[in-house]
């Protein structure tokens, strides 16, 4: 059986290497199973992909196609015209998909129009909100996909609601979690740490990419005020995403406890993450790493596609108001806030489960 995995961006890196690592293992026990890695390139930040590959311990790709920049429109497209040559010159038995980002949708595509099977991992979660580029992404792919592998009983019941045969669904768990599981041993300190004075559960951490919270300039001046006034005097490191950089660098924020460093690793962000004393985030995967964690998390979201993280985690949505900011760092300061489970099968062997599905069925 011939496998071809995608991987176009920062959480696809972390959701492919221990599927990569499955298929080994399966290859170890005589199963025949082969993989082609394709990297479309998405994200060609050194920062935010290619240190992925090496401290994850995926091997370089098969071809990187080198579709990065540009608007939404232009790179589905260059995605999917090139994309169409290599499947074309490499045909497959089945294409995986993982997550929710631009690559993923736009495979999914070449795919299905090339008459190859489609698998989608992390199918069915759902926000509800069709201004975010990804929940279309989501919706798309999960059109087109033959077999859906889920994360959570609620993406169940949401691909039954659209019609999904039950037998192409795999309850399987969240492959993101066992990537973390199989480093969380191995975190790093990053050199920032102790060049700002970091103190274990004495700082928190802020990441912001969407656009509902990044592209108003007075609107993300706004909300970083009021979190950086309402963290009582603790650090604030802010690893800051390309995109929010083009335009943070002109609010003109001044503060002395917020740090604004470069994008981080895998294993030195998490590290940072691990040791907070919460994060403040409006990122879904994150609200995953830190519900296994028990780390609180403050969502600037209004709405979420991981709704379990909130249900049974250690996340909480504050929404998009910066006025929201102050009563949600005042819980937490206050040390009322929810100390969370861990969802089921977020056990570190999703991805095993994913082959296994994968190598036993007919095609």
């Amino acid at each position: 059986m011939k496998l071809t995995l995608i991987a176009g961006a920062r959480p696809n890196f972390i959701k492919i290497a221990p599927i990569i690592h499955a298929i080994k293992k399966a290859q170890t026990k005589g199963v025949t199973v082969s993989y082609r890695l394709v990297h479309t390139g998405q994200h060609y930040d050194q920062k935010m992909s290619q240190t992925f590959f090496e401290e994850l311990d995926i091997p370089m790709p098969d071809v990187n196609l080198g579709c990065g920049g540009g608007s939404q429109a232009e790179q589905t497209a260059n995605i999917m015209v090139a994309f169409e040559k290599d499947l074309m010159s490499n045909p497959t038995d089945l294409v995986i998909v993982v997550g929710d980002v631009t690559s993923t949708m736009a495979c999914s595509i070449v795919a299905k129009k090339l008459n190859t099977k489609v698998a989608h991992v992390e199918a069915g979660i759902r926000s509800w909100d069709l201004s975010m580029p990804e929940e279309i992404n989501r919706m798309v792919t999960d059109s087109l996909a033959d077999y859906f592998f889920t994360t959570t009983e609620i993406a169940n019941r949401n691909l039954r609601h659209f019609g999904v045969p039950e037998e192409k669904i795999f309850f399987v768990g969240n492959v993101m979690i066992d990537t973390l599981m199989a480093n969380i041993k191995r975190f790093r300190k990053p050199l920032e740490y102790d060049q700002l004075g970091l103190e274990q559960k004495k700082y928190l951490v802020l990441t912001m990419h969407r656009p509902a919270n990044v592209d108003e300039a007075e609107k993300l001046k706004n909300t970083m005020n009021e979190i950086v006034n309402n963290v009582h005097g603790l650090p604030v490191v802010f690893p800051i995403h390309p995109r929010t950089a083009k335009i943070f660098k002109d609010l003109g924020i001044v503060a002395d406890n917020l740090k604004v460093i470069e994008p981080q690793g895998y294993l030195e962000f998490n590290y940072l993450v691990q040791n907070s004393m919460g994060v403040i985030t409006d990122s879904g995967g994150i609200t995953e790493e830190t519900t296994v964690m028990h780390v609180p998390c403050l969502t600037l979201r209004d709405n979420t596609e991981r709704p379990e993280t909130c249900e049974v985690g250690t996340n909480k949505l504050i929404g998009t108001n910066p006025d929201n900011i102050k009563p949600a760092l005042d819980r937490l300061f206050a040390g009322e806030w929810q100390k969370g489970d861990i969802p089921e099968l977020w056990d570190g062997h999703t991805a095993e489960r994913i082959v296994k599905s994968i190598t036993n069925i007919k095609y």
